[in-house]
């Protein structure tokens, strides 16, 4: 009766290969690091880099347009007028919306 296991190749009978293969599977497929969580965290990461940098462009607007509402009496009433539609007692406010 001839031994079974002379068909497999020498290859596939080396712990060293065998162990290098479980170990390539595992890092790749199983683990909580694989490279698919890796692409998915990479992305997240360059999607909030991009957020983090429009919230510190906005923060930096907003600091100054502050700075200038504090100093200048005349652009404060402006942006109230604009922004909050304040007015005066004796006018009267119309609001146009445009449709584009």
């Amino acid at each position: 009766m001839k031994n079974p296991f002379t068909k497999i190749p020498k290859v596939l009978k080396n712990y060293y290969f065998l162990f290098g293969l479980f170990f390539l599977t595992w890092m790749f497929l199983i683990d909580s690091n694989d490279i698919v969580t890796q692409v998915r965290m990479t992305k997240k990461l360059n999607s909030l880099k991009a957020q983090k940098e429009f919230y510190v462009d906005k923060k930096i607007q907003v600091q100054k347009d502050k700075e200038e509402l504090s100093t200048d009496k005349k652009l404060l009433e402006k942006f109230a007028r604009e922004k909050y539609l304040m007015k005066k007692p004796s006018e009267d406010l119309y609001v146009v919306v445009s449709e584009d």
